[in-house]
């Protein structure tokens, strides 16, 4: 397609960069470097400390402390919310202004409600990607959303979820399969994400003691209490957290294990540590929740009941036995990165020929 100038919208509390906190960087990253590639031309505004080589304009997430005098309020927003809010407010406000004679399009890649209330005001058409389960924020900023707005979901569960609310399209999430290559296997059972009650590490490690296989966690510890509740004390020799680890090191570490095990406890949106899994040839192990059977197909993994405890171990032992050639090949068919760029450009071209329409 022809290059175009692309503005992608970020998270403003994570940095774009190794190592990720999550799916949403993750996938902003790997977007971000894909479409450059490609040629396109590509602003991404993310958090302070993202990678710079994916043409990054910093937002402006100021730090709102107290000042000497000033009237606390007790009904005001915390900090971070306030910060997040003007940073979003500042961006939609000089996309206004500039915007247009600056971009052709603009992927909202971030889940803050601003881009899509002020959207409107924004001389360029936008893309929305749905990373979450429909939130009270999100929806509320659609009674205002632009009539030109355009909406992708992460899965056909997430577009199903949103259904009530907004129409969208399902793009499944990607991974770089030449980045995410397959390992040998054999290892520990691995769980891998940010360690938070709404992907339930504990889960694992208690489906891992059943199924008596040794598991190698790896994560930030974003939760600090639950992870002081639910997860330290059911460390041992048997189970350990090995730290918050970058790219190529967590790639080694997924290609090593004879399983990968997702927990969620939540409508999982996606999964892409699921994706990233398959692709080093991992079979998985997951929780039947959100979109996990749109990931875990038959052939790559298995998915257990959630509300049976002794499920996810049965499911773990199973997988383990999955023909790790097949788990791969299966990644490159249904998950690769190309085949969702692919995608995202056909949606760029959908909503600049709709443009030149109306």
């Amino acid at each position: 397609m022809t290059p175009l100038r692309i503005c992608i919208i970020g998270s403003s509390r994570f940095p774009i960069s190794e190592p990720f906190a999550g799916g949403l960087e993750a996938h902003t990253h790997a977007l971000a470097r894909h479409l450059s590639l490609r040629g396109h031309e590509v602003t991404l505004f993310a958090a302070p400390g993202s990678d710079p080589s994916l043409g990054v304009r910093e937002l402006a997430v100021e730090q709102l402390g107290t000042v000497a005098g000033q009237r606390p309020d007790v009904a005001s927003p915390p900090h971070w919310w306030m910060e997040e809010h003007h940073a979003y407010q500042g961006l939609m406000l000089e996309l206004m202004r500039s915007g247009g004679r600056r971009y052709d399009v603009i992927h909202n890649n971030s889940t803050h409600h601003l881009p899509v209330a002020m959207a409107d005001v924004v001389p360029v058409p936008m893309v929305t990607t749905l990373h979450t389960p429909p939130t009270p924020w999100l929806r509320s900023a659609l009674v205002h959303a632009s009539p030109r707005a355009v909406f992708v979901a992460v899965s056909r569960c997430t577009a199903d979820a949103w259904a009530g609310t907004v129409a969208s399209r399902a793009i499944p999430n990607g991974v770089d399969t030449d980045r995410w290559v397959a390992g040998p296997g054999g290892g520990p059972a691995v769980w891998s994400g940010r360690l938070v009650p709404e992907k339930a590490p504990h889960l694992a490690i208690d489906a891992a003691r059943r199924a008596r296989m040794p598991l190698l966690l790896a994560g930030p510890m974003l939760d600090t209490d639950y992870v002081a509740r639910e997860v330290l004390p059911r460390l041992g020799d048997d189970v350990r957290h090995v730290g918050h680890l970058d790219q190529r090191a967590l790639c080694e570490l997924v290609g090593s294990a004879r399983v990968a095990v997702v927990t969620p406890e939540w409508e999982e949106p996606y999964g892409l540590v699921a994706a990233e899994a398959l692709a080093c040839g991992t079979p998985v192990a997951a929780l039947d929740r959100g979109a996990m059977r749109e990931v875990v197909v038959p052939g790559a993994g298995v998915v257990a009941d959630p509300r049976d405890p002794d499920a996810l171990a049965r499911a773990m032992v199973e997988a383990a036995t999955l023909d790790r050639r097949r788990v791969r090949r299966l990644a490159e068919e249904r998950c690769s990165l190309e085949r969702m760029v692919d995608a995202y450009e056909e949606v760029y071209d959908q909503v600049l020929d709709e443009q030149v329409v109306a």
